[in-house]
């Protein structure tokens, strides 16, 4: 199974989008586009990452009431997109919804979006969910049962910390997909982040794919920390 190392095209305007892909040319990226890029370019942008070979994560983290979430992934999967995704805090019936729409709207000749669903944001820790959230069950049982509803409701996997793919595996299986954010290198700033690992520990805890952003994005030379991130990942 091909592991995907995803680049976060979280940048503030076309021009250091640009600028960072011209850096990194000649590499067939697998790229996360979020909800501030796809907001300001649209399908415009999805088009052009296609075009250039690339395959795409799109990271709008949907969570609405089924029929919305259904209608809206089905137009989604018009864009041939690679992965998308949603809240899982959404429900079952939005999760299952959300997987017919992208049936519904993925051609006969293409392959259905995988869609993973979030379990906890990596910038969320236990005192944020239970006193703020108002989420009483300590962080890794509401992780775990958010996994096992996603995989009930017919999504392929789930968005987490890395910290939380062995758990998951043990509930859902070692086939369901985790795609873990919150990667950094050792020597990285945090951030916003809460539960962050490296490329290499994220490899060794079973993680399907990983999310890098301002390791990269922010770096001197993205090309170099790039190359460097996908050799701890790949091993």
């Amino acid at each position: 199974m091909q592991r995907p190392f995803i680049i976060a095209l979280d940048l503030d305007d076309r021009a250091k989008r640009l600028s960072l892909l011209e850096q990194l040319k000649g590499e067939s990226l697998f790229v996360k586009v979020g909800m501030e890029l796809f907001y300001r370019e649209g399908r415009q942008v999805i088009e052009e990452l296609k075009n250039e070979g690339h395959r795409i994560f799109l990271d709008l983290k949907l969570h609405d009431i089924p029929n919305t979430v259904q209608r809206s992934m089905r137009e989604l999967a018009s864009l041939d997109i690679d992965i998308v995704n949603v809240h899982a805090a959404g429900g079952k019936k939005m999760m299952s919804a959300a997987r017919e729409g992208l049936e519904q709207g993925t051609i006969a000749s293409k392959k259905r979006p995988l869609l993973i669903a979030v379990t906890q944001l990596t910038s969320t820790d236990e005192l944020t969910m239970q006193n703020e959230l108002l989420i009483r069950q300590p962080l890794n049982e509401v992780v775990r049962s958010y996994a096992s509803f996603a995989k009930e409701s017919g999504v392929d996997g789930v968005v987490c910390s890395a910290k939380e793919v062995p758990l998951i595996h043990e509930v859902c299986g070692d086939t369901f997909y985790t795609v873990c954010p919150g990667i950094r290198r050792l020597e990285d700033a945090l951030g916003d982040q809460k539960r962050v690992v490296t490329p290499g520990q994220a490899r060794e805890l079973g993680c399907y794919g990983i999310v890098v952003g301002r390791s990269i994005t922010n770096a001197m030379n993205p090309f170099e920390v790039y190359q460097a991130m996908k050799q701890d990942w790949e091993g």
